[in-house]
């Protein structure tokens, strides 16, 4: 049986979560939907009613969706409507996830990794992250759930563009993209989006790996360092290279190298970095050049949950280097960058 799609939705409060989340449940995207909200609040939604548990409502929509308010935890709402689906009760394609707005999404996405149960039953497409144009730079600058928010995303739709200059704007565009350099950007108007942008995204798929190069320099040029390459985007960083003027305690960066690692080295090392930096470490991922190995090999990880996979062949015509990007809070870029270039053949 195929596995379910999930996509979490994130953002803070206010940011539009619910207006996106009614644009989805309105548009003719061909997609049956399953909404899992924390609770339910008073919605204008036309729905039936189905089922009443003291943990959970679910609701069936005049759109064929599903959304259920859950009180509970999300591993047994996830397995509920799975069961309900398997045994006919229920019809839908994929799971949206909408998170409450001072919501840590890593306990979320954790979830689809770390119970085999939910792991077999769904796989996890996205984490999208909802901004507020107008009132993320004082949120970010103020609250880590904010900067954890736009850390974890695989996509960034940025809502009340509307209410903030074309400055205002692009200031907070780089300033996104430096917390999180992996994840596009897209303007989000009342709540429209072409929803193509919003499905299929494949931000945890270990074999996506186009989803992988495209994303990983999306912004600023890199800059140089010794030895292997590391591009600095740490957002707290202010001197002559990185003209930072924000204080983000979540930043990302990225490593490459044109020399392959070794693989042992390579396993002991990001094995001991999970472990004593793993709260820290929001996203992870990467595509690496082993040597004695003519496959990519790509690994991504939340926190302290880590998988990894054998890529397609390197072409002869393909330069083969290492590219890992890293996103958390406070990283210990030199710990990082001195562990990964001793692991290098």
């Amino acid at each position: 049986m195929l596995q379910i799609p999930a996509t979490i939705l994130t953002g803070f409060l206010g940011a539009g979560k619910t207006t996106l989340l009614k644009r989805l449940l309105e548009e003719p995207h061909g997609q049956r939907l399953a909404i899992i909200e924390n609770e339910f609040g008073e919605e204008n939604i036309d729905k039936e009613f189905l089922v009443t548990r003291s943990e959970e409502q679910i609701y069936q929509m005049s759109n064929g969706c599903i959304c259920c308010s859950i009180r509970q935890d999300l591993r047994e709402a996830l397995l509920l409507l799975a069961e309900k689906r398997k045994q006919g009760e229920l019809a839908f394609d994929r799971i949206v996830i909408e998170t409450t707005g001072l919501a840590d999404p890593g306990p979320v996405a954790q979830t689809f990794f770390a119970d085999p149960a939910v792991a077999g039953l769904y796989l996890l497409d996205s984490i999208v992250t909802v901004v507020d144009a107008r009132h993320a730079p004082e949120q970010l600058d103020k609250r880590q759930e904010a900067s954890r928010q736009v850390g974890f995303a695989d996509r960034l739709f940025i809502s009340k563009s509307d209410l903030v200059s074309a400055g205002e704007l692009r200031q907070l565009q780089e300033r996104l993209g430096r917390i999180n350099r992996r994840a596009p950007q897209k303007l989000l108007h009342h709540g429209k989006l072409d929803f193509t942008a919003f499905f299929d995204v494949r931000g945890f798929s270990l074999d996506a790996i186009l989803d992988i190069d495209p994303t990983l320099l999306p912004l600023a040029a890199p800059v140089e360092h010794p030895g292997a390459s590391l591009v600095c985007a740490r957002a707290h960083v202010h001197d002559e290279h990185c003209g930072h003027h924000h204080h983000d305690a979540v930043s990302s960066f990225v490593f490459r190298s044109a020399r392959t690692f070794e693989p042992e080295p390579l396993q002991r090392f990001l094995a001991a970095l999970v472990e004593r930096h793993g709260p820290q470490l929001l996203r992870y991922k990467g595509i690496l050049a082993v040597s004695g190995f003519d496959r990519k090999f790509i690994f991504q990880g939340v926190h302290q949950i880590m998988g990894s996979t054998i890529g397609p062949r390197w072409k002869e015509d393909e330069k083969r280097e290492s590219r890992l990007v890293f996103i958390g809070i406070d990283l210990p870029r030199a710990e990082i960058e001195a562990g990964l270039d001793d692991c290098l053949a």
